[in-house]
């Protein structure tokens, strides 16, 4: 039994996202869990990469992201469930990890990509994701 769900979509992947957003919506009916979405936005504003855009562009860009993940989630969930919405910046697995603890989220639900040959089993974010946390970890494909 869950109490809190944790969701990882990538809003790049709609196809992919729409599957995943699916069966966590299903779970959290089971529960009546609260489903946590999540998205992550890469941080390019500390590296050499970031001296190329103008002061305050991921902020921006974060704005942005925040109003694609509430339409996404309106657009692909059914009502009934209680649903957060998170935008995180940084490396895709520390964001989840911190996410997973931040919501005491006891399951987590994400998509992996076509596994190419550094990545037979599941993609490099999963498969670390499901190494460093306590919580179950739902792959959907």
């Amino acid at each position: 039994m869950s109490n809190s769900i944790l969701c990882a979509v990538d809003l790049g992947h709609p196809d992919v996202s729409k599957a995943v957003l699916k069966r966590a919506q299903e779970l959290a009916k089971l529960d009546d869990a609260v489903l946590n979405v999540i998205t992550v936005v890469p941080d390019y504003g500390m590296s050499i990469v970031g001296s190329f855009f103008e002061a305050g562009t991921l902020k921006k860009a974060v704005n942005a992201v925040n109003v694609q993940l509430h339409e996404f989630v309106s657009q692909n969930a059914e009502g009934g469930i209680r649903v957060r919405h998170i935008v995180s910046v940084g490396s895709i697995y520390e964001e989840v990890l911190d996410a997973i603890r931040e919501t005491g989220a006891d399951l987590v639900i994400m998509g992996a990509g076509k596994p190419g040959l550094k990545e037979y089993l599941l993609g490099p974010n999963a498969a670390r994701i499901a190494r460093h946390t306590e919580a179950s970890v739902y792959i959907a494909r």
